[in-house]
């Protein structure tokens, strides 16, 4: 080694053992990565922290954590950094001064020490899809017209060997009558010229064959070509294909031969059915071939489009990370009249946006978007919060022992019949216009009328819960005892809607006392049935066919109520 350069291969060898025993790791590499996703730091004050890092190695030989370092360069306060630390790795750090390596590696082990996935370019992943599509539609309809060109050819080849055979049995008769071998073996001979028929043969009644195209098989007696096979009949014709011991691939197919009624023999005639096997071996080949030249043109398109579309999103990314880095001014060419020249277009009018925005915000104050901020905090929502006076029906529809069907079933078959009875009661209100208030344990909460007002609300309730009803019986035929116990309640009047809660959880609900008589009325509700107030039969007197039921004390009421049980609607509407 040249003497001037043993110091810098010390160094390079002393940078490696530091290295090796982890004062220098992809850790920091990790955590300042995090620490910019989480907005801590931008990704300049995170070059600049790396930078320095390195700095102080190469100058001092010393390696300090990279936390330590954005705060000494005053990028972030050491508690910033601790509480991302902790929240984004599910770890306890107490200061940066404690061994982050060591709590990661005892938690997440060898996976937090895994290389990032590799990037994959578009490009690449639209020649890999072109491929898939190209091939996959290829070989389906390869598989599909093959295929139906295999069963045309079939059913050809069972036709040709029809009119030899009908042919045979036609003119054989008298030959047979007159037991005229010569004759039969001339009518016989002629089959020989036609292509693919391997054999013709007549058998007399003795089982012996009189025909054949083998004259050295004339005499000999009949033996079936396969044991016990699948035959098809197709008028007189009886055929089935086989096997011979040399792997040709026959069709065997054979008729009687009658004269007046009376049985003389049959004829058999048997065609290769190998040809049909080596057209569509043809077809396969010439589909490959066909195939590789669209792949080719399609793999070329996909990857002059690839490009094409990455570029424009590649200046987008690179136009992302100077905004991050706060270059408002950095503008995206803008070269094209489609989708992605609108996108850089309106980037561009973005950054100018925020360019105008943090100029305002630093010329006029920061802290005014705060207090607006904090306005917003302390009366999120004002106009929902307020409530509004509306009318509206309520339905409300609860199971009738449910607690005993709880008790004698296993908790996972009551959530299943359960979930089946909300999801055909949500189903339900919603396509008749209402909405699902909320669940209370096995009962649901149905409003008509609000947020969204119908002037016909307290029909479309009324109709809803007939309909329910029926769906619900029709459904508890097939197993779901549950869906049969059912009984729902309807009322309308006056509720206050709007949105209660606090402000980490709201929900929009109705309340009023139209809303408790509602729940009330459900108790005489059996099942199956639904139970409606006066109200409610007074606003549908034309068209709702009710049974009154009496007047019934309710709690919380002075005065006894008329309860009816709805039983039919007259009119229809379109909900």
């Amino acid at each position: 080694m040249l003497p001037f350069l043993r110091p810098i291969a010390t160094f390079l060898g002393q940078v490696r053992g530091r290295l090796r025993r982890g004062h220098v790791t992809r850790d920091d590499l990790f955590i300042g990565e995090v620490l910019k996703r989480n907005g801590i730091i931008t990704e300049f004050q995170l070059k600049s922290a790396l930078d320095s890092q390195r700095e102080i190695l190469i100058q001092k030989g010393r390696a300090v954590r990279l936390g330590q370092v954005i705060v000494e360069l005053g990028f972030a306060e050491e508690s910033a950094i601790i509480r991302t630390i902790n929240s984004e790795y599910q770890i306890e750090v107490t200061s940066l001064s404690d061994d982050i390596r060591e709590l990661l590696a005892y938690k997440y082990g060898s996976y937090f020490e895994r290389l990032p996935r590799p990037r994959i370019p578009m490009w690449l992943q639209m020649a890999v899809a072109t491929t898939f599509i190209i091939v996959l539609t290829i070989f389906t309809l390869s598989m599909v017209v093959l295929g139906q060109q295999k069963e045309r050819l079939y059913e050809q080849t069972v036709r040709l060997g029809m009119v030899s055979l009908n042919y045979f049995a036609n003119n054989a008769p008298i030959p047979l009558l007159e037991d005229d071998i010569l004759r039969l073996n001339t009518l016989i001979k002629e089959a020989a010229r036609v292509e693919g028929l391997r054999y013709a043969l007549i058998v007399g009644t003795n089982n012996l064959i009189k025909a054949h195209t083998d004259i050295n098989l004339i005499g000999v007696p009949f033996k079936q070509f396969a044991e016990n096979p699948v035959t098809t009949e197709k008028s007189d014709v009886t055929y089935y294909s086989y096997d011979r011991p040399d792997g040709e691939r026959l069709l065997d197919l054979y008729r009687n031969i009658s004269f007046k009624d009376k049985l003389l023999g049959q004829v058999h005639v048997g065609i290769s059915l190998n040809f049909i096997e080596d057209l569509v071996r043809q077809e396969r080949i010439s589909v490959v071939l066909i195939t590789l030249g669209i792949l080719g043109v399609g793999l070329l398109v996909a990857l002059l489009y690839g490009f094409r579309f990455s570029r424009p999103i590649s200046d987008l990314l690179k136009a992302t990370q100077e905004i991050a880095k706060g270059n408002y001014q950095f503008r995206v060419p803008v070269k094209r009249n489609d989708e992605l020249g609108t996108l850089g277009a309106s980037f561009n009018k973005m950054g100018q946006e925020l360019w105008k925005n943090a100029m305002t915000q630093k010329s006029f104050g920061k802290y005014v978007g705060n207090e607006v901020l904090d306005m917003i905090l302390a009366n999120p929502e004002t106009e929902w919060l307020k409530g509004t006076r509306n009318e509206a029906t309520i339905l409300f529809g609860d199971v009738r022992g449910f607690t005993s069907y709880a008790e004698s079933k296993a908790p996972e078959q009551v959530v299943e019949a359960l979930n089946a009875y909300l999801e055909m009661a949500t189903r339900v209100i919603i396509k008749y216009g209402g909405y699902i208030d909320k669940f209370i344990g096995d009962a649901v909460l149905g409003v008509f009328g609000v947020p969204v007002f119908r002037q016909d609300h307290v029909e479309r309730a009324v109709r809803a819960a007939l309909y329910l009803q029926e769906e619900l019986l029709k459904e508890s035929l097939h197993g779901n005892k549950l869906l049969a116990s059912v009984g729902i309640s309807i009322h309308t009047g006056e509720v206050v809607a709007g949105n209660v809660g606090s402000q980490s959880k709201m929900e929009y609900t109705v309340i009023g006392d139209s809303v408790n008589l509602a729940s009330r009325l459900n108790a005489f509700a059996g099942a199956g049935e639904v139970i409606v107030s006066r109200q409610v039969c007074e606003r549908l007197s034309a068209s709702l066919e009710a049974e009154h039921l009496g007047q019934k004390a309710i709690k919380g009421k002075s005065e006894p109520v008329d309860i009816f049980r709805a039983l039919r609607i007259k009119s229809r509407i379109h909900a």
